[in-house]
């Protein structure tokens, strides 16, 4: 049942389309971006979501054409494709892949990483609007922390986005140097994100450098970062959000090759009580979702 947030921002998108004024369109661009997420994010029903969530996405653009410049668009556009990605199109290419579907795995691999860069693209024009001349810097500069510097706390959710899909982006477009080369760049956005508002969202910041830290190599103290960053995100959250033992589990434990310890993460999330906080549901159900397939792989991923 749709709430009546998100019932008034539809009756007043239509009034925009059927030619009404754009004052009109720009309430509507306010009222879909502001709390209408609630009945996706306690839903317990991915394929529900998943099957949602597009026309959502293709109502904002439809906005955004209207009102190209508009902050709530770009960040919730910059969010919502970003999530859609990660949790339905690039775990359909893990799935297949894991099959042995390779054909099948690159289509996936490839749409994702372009919905990835649609993502990176509007929080990048966000950054934009907000900080002019900060885009082109991002992916020109050799020195980025004077280029971040000037980014403040009110930013923050827009930088984790425009980060976040910047580096899902270039996961599944290793092939692509050019994207490659850009790495530094989300790094040094989520950084200052970091420096900001560590606590943001629950500890969503270190739940990225989770897998962040164990990518960039260095061994041990590499992973010595991770777990710093995985204990920070779990008091942050309270240990209500299951993520941050998935993405331990995967970028951490797998390259130990610690299987005792990666199954005893993966248990922990499977006999979770995803009820007992509607709002982490959703999430909470794709972790495990996760989990399941990670456990399933299990003699693949240990030696």
């Amino acid at each position: 049942m749709l709430n009546k947030r998100l019932v008034v921002a539809l009756t007043s998108l239509a009034a925009a389309c059927a030619g009404c004024s754009a004052a009109a369109s720009y309430v509507a661009a306010d009222a879909i971006t502001s709390d209408s997420s609630r009945a996706y994010v306690e839903d317990d029903d991915p394929e529900l979501v998943r099957q949602a969530v597009p026309f959502g996405l293709k109502t904002m653009e439809t906005l955004l054409e209207q009102h190209p410049n508009h902050q709530g668009l770009l960040t919730s556009l910059a969010s919502g494709f970003t999530q859609y990605s990660y949790a339905f199109v690039q775990s359909d290419a893990d799935e297949a892949e894991a099959a042995g579907k390779m054909a099948a795995a690159r289509v996936s691999r490839d749409r994702a990483r372009r919905l990835f860069l649609r993502a990176r693209d509007y929080g990048l024009h966000g950054l934009e609007v907000r900080h002019k001349g900060i885009s082109g810097r991002l992916e020109g500069a050799r020195d980025l922390d004077p280029v971040v510097a000037q980014l403040n706390k009110d930013d923050v959710r827009l930088v984790y986005w425009t980060a976040a899909s910047w580096a899902l982006a270039i996961a599944a477009g290793k092939d692509d140097m050019a994207l490659v080369a850009q790495l530094p760049a989300p790094g040094a956005l989520m950084r200052r994100a970091l420096t900001l508002d560590e606590a943001f969202d629950e500890g969503a910041i270190h739940e990225f450098f989770i897998s962040w830290e164990a990518a960039q190599g260095g061994g041990e103290e590499a992973f010595r970062r991770s777990r710093e960053h995985f204990e920070r995100a779990l008091v942050l959250s309270g240990g209500r959000k299951l993520g941050p033992y998935v993405a331990y589990a995967e970028a951490v434990v797998v390259p130990r090759q610690d299987r005792a310890e990666f199954n005893r993460l993966l248990q922990h999330v499977l006999t979770y009580d995803v009820e007992s906080d509607k709002a982490h549901r959703l999430a909470n159900v794709l972790a495990q979702r996760r989990a399941r397939f990670l456990l399933s792989r299990a003699d693949d991923l240990f030696s």
